[in-house]
């Protein structure tokens, strides 16, 4: 499961992916410095892994990660082939979510491509081109699909149907994310791929004077996707990417005192973009090794038990299962065990998200 990072040139994107991952993608003030995609992956920052650390002792410890994608910006005319559009268009294709760089402060010194700072403007320029890609991609389908629905063929008819739907909301410049769907109208969808269908994730890269309250760039932005199903995160990219440089941790947490932030925004972006890809953790815990495991938000116990081995799934009996909450209260297996708290669990179990698990199985 991969989020793209995508946005005009110049609004910092390949700066937050420095910062998100260590990666050190290029990053120059200049369109199209990024222009094969870089990947990171992520390490999830997690509290309660460190408070399992602290109460277990494990040999080692395992984070989750997510995987961040740095797209090279996008510009006006991108899904007619400006400035490597297309190419740019097929990477954010072959991401599962996207996080969308806005630019929300001033500085002369960073050219910006339309000369002028508007966040709003921006995002609309992004917009229009993932929907004129998406509705090119539509008709295409269109015009396969007809056939078969003329000739009284039920299930293409209701696909065609779909397809007007969708068409009539790009037309109308809606992203597929907006336009109200059924299950059965998404089902046909899904092999489009379609850009504006996956879900989104607003960044707004401010000054370090408006990095916990934003200012008036930011609140253009809240007002433009109020009607949105889309968090905003405010971070000042550039100097939470210089913090990073830093190898004193205490440093670290002096710089970030002197913002007004009690942890890296950074932090709390790689969580949203976690969350943004319906991702949630449950945890095993032993001497040997402490470990974060990453699953779907919804995926039953055995689905769980397969991403530490296929094996586990095929062969699933059971699953035990503890209360994060309830093994920090007590310490220990043994205690929660001993209070009568370990949770049986059979296949149909949903699994939470911060349960602690060990399967039982047999192949």
């Amino acid at each position: 499961m991969k989020a793209g990072i995508v946005g005009l040139p110049n609004v910092g994107k390949s700066t937050l992916f420095n910062c998100l991952s260590n990666a050190k993608a290029q990053s120059a003030n200049f369109p199209f410095c990024t222009i094969e995609p870089n990947i990171g992956v992520v390490n999830v920052p997690d509290a309660r892994l460190e408070k399992l650390e602290e109460l277990v002792g494990p040999e080692k410890v395992v984070p989750a990660t997510v995987e961040i994608v740095d797209i090279a910006g996008l510009v006006k005319g991108a899904s007619k082939g400006e400035g490597l559009g297309n190419k740019f268009l097929a990477n954010i294709r072959e991401t599962d979510a996207i996080i969308h760089v806005l630019r929300c402060f001033d500085n002369d010194n960073i050219v910006h491509v339309d000369a002028s700072v508007d966040p709003v403007r921006d995002k609309g320029t992004i917009d229009v081109e993932l929907q004129l890609k998406d509705l090119e991609a539509v008709e295409k389908k269109m015009e396969r699909v007809k056939k078969s629905a003329r000739t009284g063929d039920k299930a293409a008819q209701k696909e065609f149907e779909a397809l007007v739907k969708v068409k009539d909301g790009l037309e109308g410049f809606n992203s597929v994310r907006a336009i109200d769907l059924t299950d059965d109208e998404q089902e046909f969808l899904k092999p489009l791929q379609l850009l504006t269908s996956k879900p989104i994730l607003y960044v707004c890269n401010v000054d370090d004077d408006s990095a916990v309250s934003g200012n008036a760039y930011v609140d253009a932005v809240k007002e433009a996707v109020k009607d949105e199903d889309a968090e905003i995160i405010i971070l000042a990219v550039g100097t939470e990417s210089d913090i990073n440089e830093l190898e004193d941790y205490e440093e670290r947490q002096l710089f970030l005192e002197d913002m007004g932030l009690d942890e890296p925004g950074s932090s709390k972006l790689i969580r949203a973009a976690y969350k943004l890809l319906n991702l949630q953790t449950y945890f095993t815990a032993g001497v040997k090794e402490v470990r974060a495991w990453t699953i779907n938000i919804g995926d039953t116990a055995p689905q769980a038990a397969g991403v530490i081995h296929t094996d586990f799934e095929k062969g699933f009996i059971r699953a035990e299962v503890i209360k994060y909450d309830t093994f920090v209260e007590l310490g220990s297996e043994a205690k929660v065990k001993e209070a009568g708290k370990l949770g049986v669990e059979g296949k149909e179990y949903i699994v939470q998200d911060g349960d602690m698990m060990n399967f039982r199985f047999n192949v």
